[in-house]
């Protein structure tokens, strides 16, 4: 589709929207991510469908050409030549925090070594309030631009800076209520749950703010005991547990496996979820089927994060290429019957240099990297509907008869189509009518991050 239809496309929504009624013909949903009473899918990946949009709700999905009620003269009625349309995205798994402090970290060395020391030296300088919102509202206008619903952020919690990112993800959440949900989930080295005093504190400060209690879950020497004071906290505190672990291709380390023992030991109620897993694809087949039962068991749920993992993992300095693709075994898990994720993870930070929070990006590179298709089956869930149960939003991630009208319609007409190109001129559709935002020029972080350098 040239883009310029794709622009007159996007008026006569916007133009219908403002009237209150329309309906697109000729839309391909997918299967997976769509839920109607109106059509028989089965088999279908992708299916030829109109939508009725009336208020900015979904007022019907009905098969291509079905006669509708609404008339010429009650709603506008335009032909979408069989373009894809998605739910708008749900990104499980960022660090907004950190977002955009690579021009002013020029020691990174994208080596995970090298962006701890990087990040950390840059938080102590530099991390005040003004400084995290600036970096905060910058990324979440990228994210709304390309059509994110809904969002969780890790906010690094060591005092002091739990005292000033906290107040200021609160602040900034109520600021985009209605356009990002936002959740925000502690994170801290495991290590500082030794410390009563502070696991209590943090503990209430997230509860406060309705947050999630987590924690990088590296390989401590008392690490089970670790874990058990992780998930007491949660429950005295009625908190769900999300954890950055075995972000390493050391094949002797087995954070999933202890998470899931420890929630199994402890019979912990709520949500778990468990970041990057990397080390799992360095373990031999029987221990990765012990392992992934139970996760399983345990009702812990996994997200992927293939843009970090694949940026920092197995870099090497001494003029070699990298052996490994540094992500986890999403087919595995999936037939475990694991809830599966893909996420943005870091953005133009010491952790990964590049990115966008686009999460049609992110699912790009996790499509080729992955295997994600032949077949697409159900992948899509990935981003939208999988990803908004584990953040407890059943009403993001679908397309939905009587749902807001909340979703992207991309100008591919092919799974193939939508995966090849940027998709710039995708339209956002939010409460029914076309968002018309633009991306935040870079130029406006010069204040904050100081000499550009490559």
């Amino acid at each position: 589709m040239p883009v310029q239809e794709q622009a007159i496309l996007r008026e006569k929504i916007a133009a219908a929207a403002a009237r209150g009624r329309y309906v697109l013909h000729n839309v391909r949903p997918n299967n997976a991510v769509t839920r109607t009473g109106a059509i028989d899918t089965a088999g279908a990946e992708f299916f030829l469908a109109d939508v009725t949009v009336e208020h900015g709700k979904i007022l019907a999905i009905t098969p291509a050409g079905t006669p509708t009620a609404l008339r010429e003269a009650e709603a506008a009625h335009m032909d979408c030549a069989g373009r894809i349309v998605l739910p708008c995205f749900v990104d499980c798994h960022t660090h907004l925090d950190k977002g955009h402090i690579l021009p002013r970290t020029p020691a990174a060395d994208g080596t995970f070594a090298g962006a701890l020391a990087a990040t950390r030296g840059d938080r102590t300088a530099h991390w005040s309030a003004d400084d995290v919102a600036r970096r905060m509202d910058f990324a979440l206008r990228s994210a709304f631009h390309y059509g994110t619903s809904a969002i969780r952020t890790h906010l690094d919690s060591q005092p002091p800076q739990d005292t000033i990112s906290w107040p200021v993800f609160e602040e900034i959440r109520q600021h985009w209520r209605g356009r990002i949900e936002l959740q925000a989930a502690c994170l801290f080295p495991i290590d500082f749950a030794r410390d009563e005093t502070f696991l209590k504190s943090i503990a209430q400060r997230v509860a406060a703010a309705g947050g999630i209690l987590g924690a990088v879950a590296y390989p401590a020497p008392d690490l089970d005991e670790l874990l058990e004071r992780m998930f007491a906290a949660a429950t005295r505190h009625g908190l769900d547990l999300d954890f950055h672990t075995d972000e390493t291709a050391d094949p002797s380390v087995d954070g999933l496996r202890r998470i899931a023992a420890a929630a199994l030991r402890t019979r912990f109620a709520g949500k778990v979820l468990a970041g990057h897993c990397c080390s799992l694809a360095m373990h031999d087949s029987a221990t990765i089927d012990a392992t992934l039962d139970q996760v399983a068991a345990a009702g812990i749920s996994v997200v992927s994060l293939p843009t970090c993992n694949l940026y920092l993992q197995d870099r090497r300095h001494d003029g070699t290429t990298p052996k490994w693709r540094g992500v986890t075994l999403l087919h595995e898990m999936k037939r475990h019957g694991i809830p599966v994720a893909l996420a943005s993870d870091n953005t133009r930070d010491p952790f990964h240099s590049y990115g966008d929070l686009d999460m049609l990006d992110t699912y790009r590179l996790g499509t080729r990297v992955l295997h994600l298709d032949h077949p697409v089956g159900d992948w899509p869930r990935a981003v939208s509907a999988t990803p908004a149960a584990m953040m407890g939003l059943p009403d993001k991630g679908t397309i939905a008869e009587g749902q807001e009208a909340d979703f992207i319609l991309f100008e591919g007409r092919s799974w193939s189509e939508v995966l090849s190109r940027g998709e710039s001129s995708r339209i956002v559709i939010r409460d029914g009518a076309p968002i018309s935002t633009a991306l935040p020029s870079y130029s406006e972080l010069d204040g904050l991050e100081g000499p550009a350098h490559d």
